[in-house]
């Protein structure tokens, strides 16, 4: 049982029930991941992340009708907003690295408007890799609102393309024009724990266990960024940045067997 605010458990039943009158038969499973998953949810400032399972290839009108009869403005999402994504059961039990999505919806009072029917039409910009961590994260700790056990539906990469994936997450921070802050360092605590112990923590619960174990990396970056978390001032963003680059050569270093 999900442990979140009764809003969230009543959007998230209210989801499932549509999920339901829209696919029928088709649906597999619909899931809770990300934050909702892995204890880290935050009121106000945490997204709800949903993958959908559905038995086979959704038809053009089946796509449109998930995207309206979810979307904010039909369904309104009490977090930051909604990251829904939809996959067929082949695809999300493959353990592959694509995207390999049947619908991707973001949608939120505060979060930027997206709906995706083809991977073909995601901008390599925006990042390709998230997919396949998603999925990751589902079977370690997916949560079922409907359907069989997330460790049932959902596989992880091999721990060598995961690492790549991972990889790819820090180049794409790293990157970006703007300037990393907490959720950036805290998720490559995330990825770094990952890579070490072989299972998924929230971001702050990696940042704390990268805390408490051995290693030279700049944990000063690592305590402003919980503080920055949980509403403490923003992060120096030339040590973020360097903070980025040290856990991204430690997981290349990592995937190569040298580590």
């Amino acid at each position: 049982m999900l442990h979140h605010p009764p809003e969230v458990r009543g959007y998230l039943a209210a989801l499932t029930a549509r999920c339901a009158d829209l696919l029928r038969s088709d649906l597999l499973g619909v899931y809770a991941g990300g934050s909702l998953a892995l204890g880290g949810y935050t009121p106000g400032r945490s997204d709800i992340d949903v993958a959908v399972v559905c038995r086979r290839p959704l038809d053009a009108a089946g796509r449109t009708a998930i995207v309206r009869d979810l979307r904010h403005e039909n369904l309104r999402c009490p977090a930051r907003g909604l990251e829904l994504v939809v996959y067929r059961a082949e695809v999300a039990a493959a353990g592959g690295p694509e995207p390999g999505f049947e619908v991707e919806l973001n949608t939120g009072e505060w979060m930027a408007y997206r709906a995706t029917f083809d991977p073909a039409d995601r901008s390599s910009a925006d990042g390709l890799f998230w997919y396949a961590i998603d999925r990751s994260i589902l079977a370690e700790h997916g949560r079922a609102l409907v359907g069989p056990p997330a460790a049932q539906v959902f596989a992880s990469p091999p721990d060598d393309v995961l690492a790549a994936l991972l990889a790819c997450s820090l180049d794409w921070h790293l990157a970006s024009p703007v300037p990393p802050a907490d959720d950036a360092v805290l998720g490559a605590c995330r990825a770094l724990h990952r890579s070490r112990a072989g299972r998924w923590l929230s971001k702050s619960a990696a940042g704390q266990a990268i805390l408490a174990g051995p290693g030279d990396l700049d944990r000063d970056v690592i305590e402003q960024a919980l503080r920055a978390r949980a509403g403490g001032p923003p992060l120096d963003p030339d040590r973020a940045h360097r903070f980025l680059a040290v856990v991204r050569a430690d997981l290349t270093q990592r995937r190569s067997g040298d580590g």
